[in-house]
């Protein structure tokens, strides 16, 4: 593991509580506490408890913030407003993505963005290229910290602490708990209702450890970034540098849905919209193993159960599913094979076939409303 690893602010509160630990966008993170297994449980049944304090944060502030990063993101501002938050994408004008993030509107003239780790530095540069004359971007990474409460007792959680709980899905308010300000939005990475807590970095540990009672209290558990990925996939949420990345388009990844498809500009516009009238060439769909069988990423897909049969994609994700108990993936295939939802193919895992169902994701009910 590299020494020039970055740590996060409650990286000695997770070794008191046994954390393993991994490298994650140059950080080191927590994997686990209990096991990756019983932490995707806590969170389906009750509430899990995760720090991604790795999460990038970046400010854009000045006279017409909101205009700027409208003609910059995919997603369309227009159609929020302050105290709301947006999920977007950040693209080049080929049409790749640089990253996926969460823009929170604080007013016409400032916007707050959380982008993922390692793509903090390439957002905040492609901004500050294009950025006119009165508006500043600055990385403020270590600024806040980032609280994942997830699972259908989180808002028992946040309303034991006088943390509010009412804003609709997306919404965010700004509040203070012992005299430290945390702003708290209703998202997550889940599927499962839930919120993310931005408190000031320095001051996290009296927000993480008052949460983590509650958590407790609840039948909860702290979780890691394995539970946080078996839980995304569960959901085909993409993952940056799996189902997204500067190869990967938002539609090839269906994520067209966060697309202002009729607003004047955005990075990337004419290209994802030359793409959308041709039709991408591959799309990420789902794979649930019918036998037996972990299913990885970067594995090859056939286009049948037989060996010998055709390669018509990859995988870009996979896991056990601890909820369905069997091996689940997201993979791009390509439109060309035509496969239909329901048809079986096979993932070659290191010259053994393991036959698959395609499916549409999410592979369990969604519960973030």
């Amino acid at each position: 593991m590299s020494d020039n690893l970055l740590a996060g602010p409650l990286e000695n509160r997770h070794r008191e509580l046994g954390a393993s630990f991994a490298e994650f966008g140059g950080w080191l993170m927590p994997v686990s506490y209990a096991g990756t297994v019983a932490e995707h449980t806590a969170t389906r049944t009750a509430v899990g408890l995760f720090d991604v304090s790795h999460l990038g944060k970046a400010l854009v502030k000045g006279p017409g913030a909101a205009d700027f990063v409208n003609s910059a993101l995919t997603n369309d501002l227009r159609r929020i407003g302050p105290g709301k938050a947006q999920y977007t994408l950040c693209c080049t004008d080929e049409g790749g993505v640089i990253d996926d993030l969460i823009a929170y509107y604080v007013s016409d003239d400032e916007i707050f963005l959380v982008p993922n780790a390692a793509n903090t530095a390439a957002v905040v540069s492609a901004m500050r290229q294009r950025a006119p004359d009165g508006l500043t971007i600055t990385d403020e990474h270590r600024s806040r910290a980032v609280l994942a409460v997830q699972g259908p007792r989180s808002a028992d959680v946040l309303g034991t602490l006088g943390l509010p709980t009412d804003m609709d899905y997306m919404g965010y308010a700004d509040a203070v708990f012992s005299g430290v300000d945390v702003r708290v939005c209703r998202t997550g990475y889940t599927g499962e209702h839930g919120y993310e807590l931005l408190p000031a970095w320095d001051e996290a540990t009296v927000v993480f450890d008052a949460l983590l009672d509650a958590v407790r209290a609840r039948g909860g558990e702290p979780a890691g970034l394995g539970a946080r990925d078996t839980l995304r996939t569960e959901m085909g949420y993409p993952l940056h540098g799996h189902e997204l990345s500067l190869d990967i388009s938002p539609l090839q990844a269906r994520c067209g849905w966060a697309v202002g498809w009729k607003k004047d500009a955005f990075w990337g516009r004419e290209a994802l919209l030359a793409e959308k009238a041709a039709g991408p060439v591959r799309t990420v769909r789902g794979l649930k193993a019918v036998g037996r069988g972990v299913l990885r990423p970067d594995l090859t897909v056939l286009g049948g159960t037989e060996a010998g049969a055709d390669p018509i994609g990859v995988t870009t994700s996979g896991t056990f599913s601890p909820t369905l108990k069997v091996g689940i993936a997201l993979a791009l295939i390509d439109t060309a094979a035509d496969v239909a939802d329901g048809a079986r193919v096979a993932v070659d895992v290191r010259g053994r076939l393991i036959e698959c169902e395609v499916v549409k994701p999410p592979f369990v009910d969604t519960r973030t409303r």
